[in-house]
């Protein structure tokens, strides 16, 4: 009896050209020896336009899957991750095989189902800092109220609420008309319900399920968030991918509260957020290593970073650190003193200044509001 306890995993396979029925062919082959290697392969998805299959498995690791598949076909996956369940069913839709699908005359089922997909990220004022403001009541309405109208949306277009810690959403669709579509209108009832009250912004990216991360669509939510983090408040922020995916004319609205990015925005704001994810903690980590990093001059770094982020690099760090050490905070109780110097700040005064400003509090008030 199969332990209940054996992980999920999903691998990604890239096979430019590759069609349904050669993929249907290797997984019957991965079925015939799934039991020598404790595997039990649940379904796949197949993209024949981008060349990508992603196979769901469960097995006892990830050599066991590996193995398999080198003993069924010889396609090694390229990329192996541990998933969840629910969260996969969150994302795609389901876990198992359709339920009507073609049967070849092999008698095994044939189908060409895309993983590919469009997240809707949602990001909110901390409900702490709203609780501070306006007192647990008149918060916790705030919240409902945000929480209804992104449900409501969600169910009229068809998107999918993706499971997660925290107040934000991460909405999974198949389609980017019907992800935009329900991007502004989310945007349109949040600015007339609660424009004054928080900071909301929405990020739409697009993507595949496993990309360079080990999360189930990390790159794809990272790259998301990222696009939050310079937006303006109430603005909707649009990755290249949707918005090739979209009409040629959507984006020449200009009433529409849009920021669409360029693949050289897409490129640097990538560039200058990896950087920040490896050095934020390095009290040292200075202008001069974003230079290096991205082969542009000061003066040319300034321009561009101010252009997309409406910060400059170095103001750019500093509210990334704010961020990060309000995540701290969150994760465990430290001192004030530990914070500063865990989040890359040289001076614990300094930092106070700068989270009394960001925040509208000090960060012990903020401390006591989680314990």
């Amino acid at each position: 009896m199969k332990n209940k306890s054996v992980p999920i995993y999903m691998d990604v396979h890239i096979v430019p050209g590759v069609k349904a029925r050669d993929v249907a062919t290797a997984h019957s082959k991965d079925l015939q020896h799934q039991e020598e290697y404790g595997c039990s392969c649940m379904t796949y998805w197949i993209d024949e336009d981008r060349g990508n299959i992603f196979c769901l498995i469960d097995a006892p690791d990830k050599e066991a899957v590996q193995e398999m598949h080198r003993k069924a076909h010889g396609l090694i996956p390229n990329k192996i991750i541990e998933v969840s369940k629910t969260v996969v069913r969150s994302f795609l839709g389901r876990i198992y095989d359709p339920e009507s699908v073609e049967i070849s005359e092999e008698g095994f089922p044939v189908f060409s189902d895309p993983s590919f997909r469009i997240l809707l990220l949602t990001k909110i004022t901390d409900p702490n800092l709203l609780r501070h403001q306006f007192g647990s009541e008149k918060a916790n309405e705030l919240l409902n109220s945000h929480n209804q109208i992104i449900r409501k949306n969600i169910k009229q277009f068809g998107g999918r609420e993706v499971e997660h810690e925290g107040s934000d959403f991460i909405i999974s669709f198949s389609s980017a008309a019907k992800a935009m579509a329900c991007a502004l209108d989310i945007q349109q009832e949040m600015l007339k319900e609660h424009a004054d009250k928080f900071v909301f912004k929405i990020g739409v990216n697009a993507g595949e399920p496993v990309e360079t991360t080990n999360e189930l669509f990390g790159d794809t939510i990272r790259f998301a968030d990222n696009m939050c983090f310079i937006a303006a408040n109430f603005q909707i922020a649009v990755s290249p991918p949707v918005k090739e995916l979209m009409a040629k004319d959507f984006f020449n609205n200009t009433t529409k509260k849009l920021l669409a990015l360029t693949p050289q925005d897409e490129n640097l704001l990538k560039l200058l957020f990896r950087h920040l994810e490896e050095k934020w903690q390095n009290p040292d980590f200075h202008i001069t290593d974003y230079c290096r990093a991205t082969a542009m001059s000061t003066s040319q770094l300034y321009r561009k970073t101010i252009s997309l982020t409406g910060f400059s690099p170095n103001m750019l760090l500093k509210e990334f650190r704010l961020e990060k050490a309000k995540s701290l905070m969150k994760k465990q109780s430290f001192n004030i003193a530990q914070i500063t110097f865990d989040s890359g700040f040289t001076s614990a005064s300094y930092f106070t200044k700068c989270f009394k400003k960001k925040f509208g509090l000090l960060p012990m008030a903020y401390l006591e509001l989680l314990h």
